[in-house]
Order: C-alpha cells, then structure tokens, then sequence
C-alpha cells in the first residue's frame, strides 16, 4: 500500500507539469527559404561532392 502511495506522489507533480506545457501556440503557418540558406546549401553540396571526388582519386 505504501508503494503505491509513493509512486502516485511521484506521477501526480509531473503530470501537473505536463499539462499546461501542451497549451503553447504554434510557429508561423509557413517559413520562407531565403537566397542566403539556398546557397549555403548550394555550397554543402560542392563541398561534399569535392571531398567525395578526392577521396576517389587517392585511395
């Protein structure tokens, strides 16, 4: 009987915590992709194929 006395003194608190986190409001409905992020990506892929290329060549 104590056990279970224990173990919802411990469940009760948290779910109390849980609860009011769930009521945040969301983000925006969409996020617009920039030039700047489209060439950052644009370079990652250069880079990647660079390294995949000289990998290649020397074994």
């Amino acid at each position: 009987m104590k056990n279970l006395l224990y173990k919802s003194l411990l469940v009760l608190p948290a779910l109390l915590f849980v609860l009011p986190a769930m009521a945040q409001p969301s983000g925006p409905p969409a996020t617009p992709i920039d030039g700047g992020l489209s060439i950052l990506l644009a370079a990652g892929g250069a880079y990647g194929i660079k390294k995949l290329h000289d990998h290649r060549k020397n074994p």
